[in-house]
């Protein structure tokens, strides 16, 4: 890769943020304390939440916000178009996961199908604002009062996407983030949950950490799932510049919306009604009988011209080996579709208009080239 190509992603961080984490090193206390109180407290400010709390990744978010909730047996609805730990952390705490279709447009779970998978055993659901698309918030609070269901946000991707104008972070029953170094937040390995509900908050504090209530006294069964203090501080320090950063990455957006939009063949992603995308992604659909080539040629013509991509994901959970062992194999059409089709393109903060603009001009020289 050459160093002028557009990179899919950019991780930085800033002179504040390695002179907080130098701080927190010096000073001894590493572990989870003061620092992850504090980035608890702000983050909670930012998104309008009543608790927030710090773990190690996304993963253990999911897996604590599962684990204070669900028995053995019981089951969660999870769109089949996601990243894995959506699901197995399901499995991991003891449920199971009962996969839905998705939307083709928006890319996210699709409400109807998940009403014919309704058990007796139903629990849960766990939609996902996938990319930083937020999904119907209003539409699946509806569902899940219907069907009284507890509500697990997968936002891994969301970091300050807003729904109605209401960050999608402030809606209960838990809003499960990531800090992963590609995400529009990122501290190295991280996660929070957030939650209006102060019996989830106290069972999640008290399971990241062994499920001590007090010193060698431990009163439930927990995991080691706590965040440092190096990486709370580096949290706290990005949490300053997260609009900033939204701010170019939905310029960016924009840009590759309007520049797209009259390429027959691609299509990008249908952003949800009165949201703000986050755009941790920028993906789309390449058409390859109308467009004239495939996502895969597409990909590689790219990167000729110096320009990276990505496919998320290349298959629906409900194909991954594991699942189809444990499962048995299903059938997902619009997942399918979307998985063989679908294309990310760069959308980072640290792309300029001018390198927007290269990626909008590439696309036209390949379909000219066909």
């Amino acid at each position: 890769m050459s160093d002028h190509t557009i990179k899919i992603a950019e991780i930085k961080l800033t002179e504040a943020e390695i002179e907080a984490a130098v701080r927190v090193l010096r000073s001894g206390a590493l572990r989870q304390g003061k620092e992850c109180e504090a980035f608890e407290k702000e983050f909670a400010e930012k998104v309008g939440a009543k608790y927030a709390i710090t773990c190690s990744s996304g993963s253990a978010a999911l897996h604590l916000a599962y684990m204070a909730i669900l028995k053995p047996g019981d089951e969660v609805l999870v769109p089949s178009f996601t990243f894995i730990a959506t699901a197995s952390m399901v499995v991991m705490a003891g449920g199971k996961p009962i996969f839905c279709d998705i939307d083709p447009e928006t890319f996210l779970i699709d409400l109807k199908d998940a009403e014919s998978k309704i058990t007796e055993k139903t629990k849960a659901i766990a939609p996902v604002h996938l990319f930083g698309n937020p999904c119907n918030i209003e539409a699946v609070q509806a569902f899940a009062k219907k069907y009284n269901l507890i509500i697990v946000w997968d936002a891994a991707q969301a970091h300050g996407a807003t729904y109605k104008g209401q960050d999608v972070g402030s809606f209960g029953d838990f809003v499960c983030y990531s800090f992963y170094p590609t995400k529009n937040m990122f501290v190295g390995e991280g996660g929070i949950i957030c939650t209006n509900n102060e019996e989830f908050a106290y069972k999640i504090r008290f399971m990241r950490t062994h499920g001590q209530t007090g010193k060698y006294y431990h009163t439930m069964l927990g995991l080691n799932y706590r965040m440092t203090d190096v990486e709370a501080a580096i949290g706290r320090e990005q949490l300053k510049r997260l609009d900033e950063m939204l701010a170019v990455r939905r310029r960016n957006a924009e840009i590759l919306n309007k520049g797209l939009t009259e390429i027959p063949g691609i299509r990008p992603q249908k952003v949800t009604p009165n949201s703000k995308h986050a755009w941790h992604q920028y993906c789309i659909v390449v058409d390859k009988e109308v467009f004239g080539c495939s996502r895969d040629e597409l990909a590689e013509k790219l990167k000729q011209k110096g320009i990276a991509t990505g496919i998320h994901y290349p298959r629906g959970l409900h194909q991954q080996p594991i699942f189809e062992q444990m499962y048995g194999k299903q059938v997902f059409p619009n997942t399918e579709y979307v998985a063989e089709h679908i294309l990310a393109l760069p959308v980072h903060h640290g792309l300029s208009e001018t390198d927007i603009e290269k990626i909008i001009e590439s696309i036209y020289e390949v379909r000219k080239e066909l």
